[in-house]
C-alpha cells in the first residue's frame, strides 16, 4: 500500500504532540530575520498544517505533495477554515513550477524520502522554483535518529478512533517503516490499513555538498528548532539561491 494512502486523514491527529505551535514560530523568525518575501511553497505539505498557519499570518502561501490523499485532506481542512492556499501535486525530485517563490520550505522530513541519488536534482529543481536569493529551509531526520531512535524500534498511539502502529527495519542506509492503521467504522468495528514507507538516512556533509553543487549558499545548519545539532532528532538547512 503506498505511503500515506490511508495515513493522510489522521496524520495531524496522531501528530499533535508534535508541536506545531512552538515549530511554526520558528520557521516565522527564520524567515523574518533573514527578510524573505510573502510568497511561500511548503514543498512535502502533507495535509497543509503549516500552510495553514503561515496563511493565517497574511503569507501567500501554496502546497505541494506527491500524495493525492494528502492533497485531497490539505484542501478539505484548508477550505473548512476559508483560507486561500493552493495545493498541486509534485514530486520534490522532479519540482518545477510556473512562478517563483520567496521562499520554499520542507519541515518534517520530506527530503528523507529521497534517495541520496536524487538529492542534487532535487535541490537544483527547488533553487530553480526561487526568485533571485530566496530562501529555501527545510530538515531532515538526523542519521542520529534514524539509527539510534527509530530503527528495528516499535512505536504505537491508541486513540478512540484509530490505532497507529508501526515496526521500523534498518536496511542499509535506509529505513523501512511498516504502518498498520486499525479504524473504527460506524458500526463500531476496526478495519485495519497497511502501509510502506521509506526513508533514506542523509549525513550532514552529504547534503551539503548537494546543496552547494545545485548553487545554493548554506547560511546555518542547526537542530531542531534552533537547539545543538549534536544528539538533535533533526538537522535543519537554511540557504539562499
Amino acid at each position: 500500500m503506498n505511503a500515506y494512502e490511508h495515513l493522510a486523514d489522521w496524520f495531524e491527529l496522531l501528530n499533535d504532540d508534535c508541536g506545531y505551535g512552538e515549530w511554526t514560530e520558528y520557521l516565522l523568525l527564520k524567515l523574518e530575520s533573514l527578510g524573505a518575501g510573502k510568497r511561500g511553497l511548503e514543498l512535502g505539505c502533507g495535509s497543509g498544517k503549516f500552510c495553514r498557519e503561515l496563511s493565517r499570518r497574511g503569507y501567500l502561501m501554496s502546497g505541494a505533495d506527491i500524495s493525492l490523499p494528502m492533497l485531497t485532506r490539505a484542501r478539505y481542512l484548508c477550505d473548512r477554515e476559508k483560507l486561500r492556499i493552493s495545493f498541486f501535486q509534485a514530486d520534490a525530485a522532479h519540482l518545477k513550477t510556473p512562478e517563483k517563490y520567496d521562499f520554499i520550505l520542507s519541515p518534517n522530513d520530506c527530503i528523507n524520502y529521497l534517495p541520496p541519488a536524487a538529492l542534487h536534482g532535487a535541490f537544483r529543481n527547488i533553487r530553480s522554483c526561487l526568485g533571485k536569493g530566496g530562501i529555501f529551509c527545510f530538515d531532515i531526520s538526523s542519521p542520529y535518529k534514524l539509527r539510534e531512535k527509530v530503527a528495528n524500534t516499535v512505536s504505537a498511539d491508541d486513540r478512540e478512533e484509530v490505532t497507529y502502529l508501526c515496526i521500523p527495519e534498518k536496511k542499509g542506509e535506509s529505513v523501512e517503516l511498516s504502518v498498520t492503521l486499525f479504524v473504527r467504522g460506524r458500526d463500531g468495528r476496526y478495519d485495519r490499513f497497511d502501509e510502506r514507507h521509506l526513508q533514506y538516512i542523509h549525513e550532514e556533509e552529504n547534503v551539503s555538498a548537494a546543496l552547494k553543487a545545485a548553487g545554493f549558499e548554506i547560511l546555518s545548519v542547526e537542530g531542531h528548532l534552533g537547539e545543538k545539532k549534536e544528539g538533535s532528532d533533526r538537522l535543519v538547512f537554511v540557504c539562499r539561491g
